[in-house]
């Protein structure tokens, strides 16, 4: 699939919709390619080509794909290719790694308006690519010389430092991330020759970039593009086209021209290198994405980055992005292994520091360059964070759950004690007993938390005025109770001593009466020993 990087405009309806600046074009990354690249976890390889327009360097990009069409290409006067277009496909020659071709816009085009996006494309290919494949026509000329010396002296403010200033160790890595050198050239009608000896395209390079000796004013403009080309880019090879690339078919091409372009495919396939960083840091998909960002930005701001300063926005982008995949994989195995709440706060802890050695795993296998452990600093924090955070959703977890469990659990002692059960005299034991029947059932419940007890004892806590309503009722009704049993007891004294008396009357009364009784007999028997007598 292909994909761009183009130049935005003020038009709302322009692909990329967010351009920057204000009247002027500038360079958009379009985001279903950086989402292309961010996929990509593979070393790249990254050839660019850049040229005048119509000279065949979609033909030359479509061959190297190993494929008919992809670019798109033409023969009309017109430019077929905008902005910076990518195509990535598997490396044919090298396993596991991903070749990234950039085609970028023909330079020159007689529609263009501003030739500004032609030193933005130019500048932009070389600072992405690994192999910078330079097209031109018919020979190497001055033109074709300065063309490219002007663009090297934009982007060379990518320099870390004054070149006075760096070691040799710090010139060797600066240097490397260049890219090598391929000029291509088509309908070359020079022969191949000097002082009648044959020599090799590459040495026609050679050549044609060598210094002259001298330091007159004209000899110095005359080396200083020809030194600066040297010393920027760090390998450089001449490749001799002589047909034009065109879109016919393989039957139509002359068995020469094939051959040539076979060459070229392998010469390019074979010794293109794997983008580097300084230090022989590998570009992957995200790492190239992450640079097409940065040069953007930086090449519509105007300044250019250095390449130490690169370097370290690369790793701040790669590594905050290691931090979050990190974060991700915590919460979401966290997710999965815990059921708030936990029997014990232990047993959280030793779910946590799993999920966190994970984390750090996966933050290490991610990270780059984080030699001050920055990024890994602020993944402990934020996991440290986490901890506190899971802990206290720990405890209130448990908490909510107790007091649910307790407010089901008590609610029939609730209704009891609204129904009167206990208020009568002894109902306070009886409350007690239910309280310790129902704490036992509490108690027994599984999967309470860490909150259990503490919980438990706030709700006895607060149920403290009911239990001294009871209390209060119970002590008053025993008072009650107690007073009635008295004054029964006294009543019921006053009975025993009021039958007691009636019993001793009636005693007495009988007494009387059987002794009148006696004493009636005795008379009785007087008057009749009293009659017998006179009689």
């Amino acid at each position: 699939t292909k994909y761009h990087f183009k130049h935005g405009s003020r038009d709302p309806h322009a692909r990329a919709h967010v351009p920057y600046g204000n009247n002027e074009e500038q360079l958009v990354a379009n985001q279903e390619a950086l989402e292309i690249l961010s996929a990509i976890k593979q070393p790249v390889v990254v050839v660019a080509i850049v040229g005048l327009y119509r000279t065949g360097k979609s033909y030359r990009m479509n061959k190297l794909a190993g494929k008919e069409k992809g670019f798109s290409v033409g023969s009309t006067v017109q430019s077929h290719t905008k902005g910076i277009w990518m195509w990535c496909v598997p490396h044919p020659q090298k396993p596991d790694h991903t070749l990234v071709l950039l085609d970028t816009e023909g330079l020159g085009d007689v529609e263009k308006i501003d030739e500004k996006s032609d030193t933005q494309n130019f500048s932009l290919a070389i600072l992405l690519s690994s192999t910078f494949l330079y097209n031109t026509i018919h020979k190497i000329d001055q033109g074709a010389i300065d063309l490219l010396h002007n663009v090297t002296e934009l982007t060379d403010l990518l320099r870390t430092r004054n070149s006075s200033d760096l070691s040799e160790s710090e010139k060797t890595a600066d240097v490397s991330f260049f890219p090598d050198l391929v000029w291509t050239l088509r309908d070359f009608y020079l022969g191949l020759e000097t002082n009648g000896h044959a020599i090799s395209s590459d040495e026609y390079l050679e050549i044609s970039l060598k210094l002259k000796q001298g330091s007159d004013e004209r000899t110095q403009a005359f080396n200083l593009p020809r030194q600066c080309i040297q010393n920027f880019f760090p390998v450089t090879n001449a490749l001799n086209k002589l047909s034009q690339l065109q879109t016919l078919s393989n039957e139509e091409l002359s068995p020469e021209f094939v051959q040539e372009l076979s060459e070229f495919c392998s010469h390019i396939l074979t010794h293109s290198k794997t983008k580097t960083l300084p230090g022989g840091i590998q570009n992957n998909g995200p790492r190239l994405e992450s640079l097409v960002l940065t040069y953007v930005e930086a090449i519509n701001s105007g300044a250019l980055p250095c390449i130490e300063n690169t370097v370290v926005t690369l790793a701040r982008r790669e590594n905050s992005v290691a931090v979050q995949k990190a974060i991700t994989h915590y919460d979401q195995q966290m997710g999965q292994r815990v059921q708030l709440p936990t029997e014990t706060l232990q047993e959280l802890l030793n779910l946590h520091r799993t999920c966190e050695s994970e984390a750090m795993e996966i933050f290490r296998k991610h990270s780059f360059k984080d030699e001050d452990q920055c990024f890994q600093k602020e993944l402990e924090t934020l996991l440290s964070a986490k901890q506190d955070e899971i802990c206290k959703k720990n405890v209130e977890a448990s908490a909510d759950h107790c007091s649910t469990l307790l407010e089901s659990i008590f609610k029939p002692l609730k209704q009891e004690v609204a129904g009167g059960i206990y208020a009568k005299p002894g109902g306070y034991n009886l409350f007690l007993q239910k309280m310790e029947q129902l704490k036992a059932q509490y108690r027994q419940q599984p999967g309470k938390g860490t909150q259990a007890e503490e919980v438990l004892q706030k709700y006895l806590k607060a149920k403290e005025p009911l239990s001294n309503t009871v209390l209060q009722t119970d002590q008053a009704l025993t008072a009650k109770e107690n007073q009635r049993k008295v004054e029964q007891a006294r009543a019921e004294a006053a009975r025993a001593e009021a039958q007691r008396l009636e019993a001793i009357r009636i005693q007495e009364e009988q007494r009387r009466a059987e002794q009148e009784q006696l004493h009636q007999g005795k008379l009785r028997q007087i008057e009749i020993d009293r009659a017998n007598f006179l009689a």
